[in-house]
């Protein structure tokens, strides 16, 4: 089961609303959900909430060490608590996904995230598992720094949080280890399509 629910970003209020905080919209949706309010930690460094769920401890973490260095959180409480990597589980931002949409997936690269490059470093594995929240790319590489930098359009914004409230639905799958159900419910839980305009009726 995961046991350690971690969301990437970046703090301060100039990077609030920014694409690349995909992952700190997602554990504040997930700390109301739980009714577990987040509070400064700095043994860990950043915002940490801990509950139990049917008798076992679950932790949530917002690192606050800035992106690049978010592996120096997680493994300070992932060592600490004694979690192992494939009970972690790390939402963030993912440009190759469109606004709308969430996958489950365990393991593999970081892709070039720097947030999940640190955790790699830090936890010595990639073994562990990213919600990947959508955010759309921007068309051309040299523009994604400045693309996740930014806020999404209103339209965009509203898609990303759909799709955060969407994944918190496999929430009891996550704990319940069952999750071959929960990448089912992710996965299958999409945006509409929209509907492509009307032909105007001919006379």
């Amino acid at each position: 089961m995961i046991k350690l629910f971690v969301g990437l970003g970046n703090p301060g209020p100039e990077y609030e609303a920014t694409r690349h905080n995909a992952g700190f919209w997602w554990i504040d949706a997930l700390a109301r959900e739980l009714k577990a309010p987040l509070s400064l930690d700095k043994n860990y460094y950043g915002q940490v909430a801990r509950t139990t769920i049917n008798g076992q401890t679950v932790w949530l973490l917002k690192p606050l060490t800035f992106m690049n260095l978010s592996g120096k959180s997680v493994a300070a409480l992932a060592r600490f608590f004694k979690i192992a990597p494939e009970e972690i589980l790390v939402a963030h931002d993912e440009l190759d996904i469109v606004p709308g949409q969430a996958k489950l997936k365990f393991g593999g690269s970081h892709a070039g995230h720097n947030g999940l490059r640190d955790i790699h470093a830090q936890l010595g594995s990639g073994d562990y598992w990213r919600l990947r929240l959508g955010v759309g790319h921007p068309g051309v590489k040299s523009e994604v720094i400045h693309w996740v930098l930014k806020k999404p359009s209103q339209e965009h914004r509203q898609a990303i949080e759909d799709s955060i409230a969407r994944a918190l639905k496999a929430l009891p799958e996550l704990l319940g280890s069952e999750m071959g159900k929960a990448t089912m419910l992710i996965h299958t839980s999409v945006a509409p399509r929209p509907k492509p305009p009307r032909k105007p009726e001919t006379e």
